[in-house]
């Protein structure tokens, strides 16, 4: 840490040590019910979204919807491979 900011390298080692979203449980409806992580835990949605928010989960963010509820949603990074829809079933 220099003058109170973490330096690129420490950043990046942080986000390597959080956690990811490995797999997903869907509902009959298609929408994200629980997920696994890279620890092996399982969450359902409600504590994987306090996780995220909390910024325990790497690649992912909270966001206000259009019906005023909080979701989760994968980070942009242009990549459509890791979006959350492309999470195996667990």
């Amino acid at each position: 840490m220099q003058d109170g900011f973490l330096t690129e390298g420490e950043m990046a080692k942080m986000e390597q040590e959080r956690e990811r979203f490995i797999a997903a449980q869907r509902n009959n409806d298609g929408d994200l019910i629980r997920f696994r992580t890279s620890a092996g835990r399982e969450l359902d949605y409600g504590q994987a979204l306090q996780e995220v928010q909390a910024g325990r989960i790497a690649g992912v963010n909270a966001f206000k919807a259009k019906d005023g509820q909080l979701h989760i949603r994968g980070d942009a990074d242009g990549d459509p491979t890791n979006n959350l829809s492309e999470l195996p079933q667990f």
